[in-house]
């Protein structure tokens, strides 16, 4: 067995990569880890059983997992409040709202229908370090199991029906606290207030976990709302649509005569945007908007943001000349998150589009990032596109190599050489990285420079000796 763990979570095809057994298993070995390491003390101090929130995005595979999950804690002797189907984050905040001892969320975030996963989170609703989730793979190299009733007896399972609601409550609410920058208009004053008020705004669901919650989040702000990629049937989740393929977005927001778009991924932990124009606006940007805006309001802790090694060398600039500081993490929310917790940071995220707002989530969370954005566009005045400006994008070229191996990438010396190669011609103008997917059977090859025909090239070179180093 190789690492089952990526950068989110365990995924795979379901019913192949990812069976039944596999998933019950990892439920029974999570549950006996995060019992060993202490982490259900709070409950055997008060006679009870531990308990888990678990929750789900809509494909067709998810109704076969939850079933085995739910076997697996209830077999470990963990009680389980099954969610239905929402957005990763809001199993992660109702992890920590509801004093659960972990929770759990199946979903293959942005990846195909056919696809599926399985992620953690610990007490307080935070993603498992490295080194709990190796000894989670430990059980399960040794087939570890408890034979019999556990002592507590079998974890019993109920249906949620209000905690929905609960995370809608926290969304809306997040606009409501840390204060207001001066400009916020006078329409705005009270705590009451609509804050979205006057923005039509079209949200793509990608027929996702966040169908539903997102639509309403953006009502309940004051936002008159569109709402496209609303109708998951199973099958057909980031089916051109979502934060994958902004071409549905953008031409709704031009059709509607919408103030912006907002995009989520499957599970909603990302946010991407397009604005009036139907012109995309990334996670990079994103992140320097509300990084100004922060700023201005001073809510920016540090005067730092935390981002990836992939975030542009325009938003580096641009943060830069805004006299805010940059902290670069490798890619994925977790390395941000750790850095963020450790520099007691409020702001950081990815390119992708997962944004962390610290003050209101553990981890990234689209549907908040959507209102914050659009938040600071009504306080603002300006419309979106002008305040993207604040960044320039400069040429970056991104390649996924398939069929590969992706654990040689650290130990292949001829592409060492290649990448060597590659970072001498650029030079100071450019940027190179190549790196394994912590997602998919994929290497990513990075290239950036201030000449598209240059990045497109090198890059072009990069992956041909990615594909010739490590087919």
């Amino acid at each position: 067995m190789g690492r089952l763990f990526g950068t989110d979570g365990v995924r795979g095809v379901a019913g192949h990569d990812l069976t039944a057994r596999l998933a019950m298993d990892l439920a029974t070995a999570a549950a006996q880890t995060l019992g060993d390491a202490g982490a259900f003390a709070a409950a055997r101090a008060t006679s009870r059983r531990p308990f888990a929130v678990l929750g789900r995005d809509p494909r067709a595979s998810g109704e076969y997992l939850e079933a085995a999950v739910v076997a697996g804690l209830t077999g470990a002797g963990v009680d389980v409040l099954r969610l239905g189907v929402i957005p990763t984050p809001a199993v992660a905040y109702l992890t920590g709202e509801l004093g659960a001892e972990f929770g759990v969320m199946l979903s293959a975030s942005h990846n195909p229908a056919p696809d599926n996963g399985i992620k953690f989170f610990g007490t307080g609703g935070l993603k498992l370090p490295d080194e709990v989730e190796d000894d989670i793979e430990d059980r399960l190299k040794r087939n570890v199991t408890v034979p019999g009733p556990p002592a507590a007896g079998f974890g019993r399972v109920r249906d949620a029906s209000v905690e929905p609601e609960r995370y809608l409550d926290h969304l809306v609410d997040s606009l409501r606290q840390e204060g207001t920058a001066p400009s916020w208009p006078e329409r705005h004053a009270t705590a009451e207030a609509r804050p979205l008020t006057g923005l039509r705004v079209v949200v793509d669901c990608a027929h996702g976990a966040a169908y539903a919650l997102a639509p309403e989040a953006l009502r309940r702000a004051g936002a008159d709302v569109i709402a496209i990629g609303a109708e998951p049937d199973g099958v057909n989740i980031n089916q051109g649509c979502g934060s994958t393929s902004l071409g549905a977005l953008s031409a709704a927001v031009v059709a509607h005569n919408a103030d912006a778009g907002i995009a989520h991924d499957g599970d909603a932990d990302r946010c991407l945007a397009v604005d009036a124009a139907g012109r995309p606006i990334d996670g990079d940007q994103i992140l320097a908007i509300l990084a100004l805006g922060f700023q201005e309001a001073g809510r920016l802790k540090g005067g730092t943001v935390v981002a990836t090694v992939m975030s542009n060398l325009g938003f580096r600039l641009a943060m830069s000349d805004a006299g805010i500081q940059v902290v670069e993490t490798a890619v994925g929310d977790r390395y941000v998150l750790e850095a963020m917790r450790a520099g007691n940071y409020v702001l950081g995220g990815e390119q992708s589009g997962h944004i962390i707002l610290l003050d209101h989530a553990t981890t990234g969370d689209g549907i908040l990032t959507g209102l914050q954005l659009l938040a600071t566009v009504a306080r603002s005045g300006k419309p979106l596109a002008e305040l993207a400006t604040v960044m320039t994008r400069y040429p970056q070229v991104l390649i996924n190599v398939q069929g590969v191996d992706k654990s040689r990438v650290g130990s292949a010396p001829e592409l060492a050489a290649a990448v060597a190669a590659a970072e001498t011609e650029l030079g100071a103008l450019g940027r190179v990285l190549v790196r394994p997917s912590g997602t998919e059977p994929t290497v990513r090859v990075m290239v950036e420079a201030t000449d598209a025909i240059a990045a497109e090239r090198v890059a072009g070179q990069l992956a041909e000796s990615v594909r010739t180093a490590l087919g």
